[in-house]
């Protein structure tokens, strides 16, 4: 009997073995990173979009001790009286004499009897309540006087 060497498979024979490759599993994480890209983007868009949302007539609002009012569900009605004497529905200039007219056709559209009034501190309280009275004679019973916080508490503490 002869013994034979065999030699080691250099990859020149002509069987070859192969192994048999797994096949790939799922990947089984998320890749959260355009995720947090979106929501970035969209941060940044609510950060710059969010102070154009107030209504923009500058008025110098009186301080008071009081707390905010809750928020609605339907956008918040402001009429505003500027200092120069304007009234304002919104941000539209309302003439006097169309205030009364125009607040009752918003009023039949709304769900809500809640108003806002803005007025600068500048202005008379006669001026005011006269606007007041207005506003309650256009059928809106609620009233909110808007102003700014930080007043005295009157109870011997500062805002």
């Amino acid at each position: 009997m002869a013994a034979g060497v065999i030699k080691p498979d250099d990859g020149g024979g002509t069987r070859r073995r192969r192994r048999r490759t797994r096949r790939t599993q799922p990947m089984a994480e998320i890749n959260v990173t355009p995720f947090v890209d979106v929501m970035l983007v969209l941060l940044i868009i609510f950060m710059v979009a969010a102070p154009l949302l107030t209504v923009g007539v500058p008025v110098q609002l009186p301080e008071t001790a009081a707390n905010a009012l809750p928020s609605e569900e339907e956008e918040p009605l402001t009429v505003t009286l500027t200092a120069e004497g304007m009234l304002l529905i919104q941000n539209t200039e309302t003439p006097e004499a169309d205030l009364i007219s125009r607040l009752q056709g918003i009023a039949a559209e709304r769900d809500s009897d809640r108003i806002y009034l803005r007025a600068d501190g500048a202005n008379a309280w006669n001026r005011v309540a006269q606007v007041m009275g207005a506003l309650n004679a256009a059928g809106f019973n609620n009233i909110g006087l808007v102003t700014d916080i930080g007043g005295p508490a009157f109870d011997g503490s500062d805002g």
